[in-house]
């Protein structure tokens, strides 16, 4: 009984022998193909085994320095870090004068004369104005009144439309809610 026993087991035993030896063959193999391959592509800590490395390269960062008040208050020295370069020629900055836009806010109206009620686009350009936030008013009883309408600048542009119910001639007109500055007129006769 004991030799059908033994006959039993090693059969099972040879095939987990078997099992764990090809296992750890596969893994050594596929072990070596991934550190070639890696020293190959040049991942591995030693540089010397890299195609081209024959010039240490190194990163040169320059030290920020200030600049005039006009500009950015801090820029990067562009200047040469070659052991060559011999001289260096400073340019002295030059009186350019820079025109400055017409910051003005500048409206138009789509339509002349509408019905009572009826849409009025109103549209324009307000250049160094991006991101305002403009209020539109309109002329009553010699003042100007916001009207319930306000609208941001997008592109050095902005439009919109307001729709009125005051019959006879409207003038609109819009205001920057930060700074003050106000634009042209424009008229509509409504009704």
């Amino acid at each position: 009984m004991n030799e059908q026993r033994d006959k039993t087991l090693n059969p099972v035993l040879a095939g987990l022998v078997a099992l764990v030896a090809v296992s750890i063959t596969v893994g050594l193999v596929l072990g070596g193909v991934a550190l070639a391959g890696s020293r190959i592509v040049g991942l591995g800590g030693d540089s010397t085994n890299a195609a081209d490395s024959t010039v240490k390269e190194s990163a040169v960062i320059p030290k920020p320095s200030r600049t005039a008040v006009e500009g950015p208050q801090v820029t990067l020295g562009t200047e040469s870090t070659d052991v060559d370069a011999t001289t260096s020629e400073e340019t002295e900055p030059t009186d350019v004068e820079t025109e400055k836009p017409d910051r003005a806010i500048s409206l138009q109206v789509g339509q002349t004369a509408v019905g009572n009620f009826e849409r009025i686009d109103l549209s324009g350009v307000y250049p160094g104005g991006e991101g305002a936030i403009l209020q539109v008013q309109r002329f009553e009883g010699g003042q100007w009144v916001d009207f319930n309408a306000t609208l941001s600048v997008s592109n050095e542009t902005f439009n919109t439309y307001v729709q009125s119910a005051q019959v006879g001639v409207n003038k609109f007109r819009v205001v920057d809610s930060g700074s003050g500055k106000t634009s042209n007129p424009v008229t509509v006769r409504v009704g």
